[in-house]
């Protein structure tokens, strides 16, 4: 009788890149201010949980979002699978940015010269990411 749950060579399910990469786009911005708080960690896990509903291992392609981010030095790899998302998730993904940037309270130059360039790498009227922060900060 062979026993399957003893064979150590067990393959792990696959970490979806895709989820990584959006992941990594949210860590981006909220360590642009030098301060990655559980709070914004937490947004990031919700966010990836809404996108992706039946992902499995969504602790594990955080931790790896975290890794590849603090590796990375530009965010163009990041939004290549963005960009061919639908409008619809464009603009959740763009609402989970301005909620980690103003979960602070604030915004600083550099994220908002970092909310600017996604605009314009995702293919996003500046109006709808202007829209999207005013209708963060009445939600405050």
């Amino acid at each position: 009788m062979i026993f399957n749950f003893l064979n150590k060579n067990k393959e792990k399910p696959e970490v979806n890149a895709e989820s990584v990469n959006i992941a990594c786009l949210l860590i981006h911005a909220a360590k642009i201010d030098e301060n990655y708080t559980s709070e914004e960690r937490e947004i990031v896990k919700k966010t990836v949980r809404k996108l992706y509903p039946d992902l499995d291992n969504l602790d594990e392609v955080v931790s790896k979002a975290e890794q590849k981010e603090n590796d990375s030095n530009h965010i163009q790899e990041f939004t290549r699978d963005v960009k061919v998302l639908s409008t619809e998730n464009k603009i959740i993904i763009i609402e989970t940015l301005w909620r980690i940037i103003l979960s602070d309270g604030k915004s600083d130059i550099y994220e908002n010269n970092l909310m600017r360039r996604l605009a314009g790498l995702l293919y996003l009227d500046d109006k709808i990411v202007g829209e999207t922060k005013v209708k963060v900060l009445n939600k405050k």
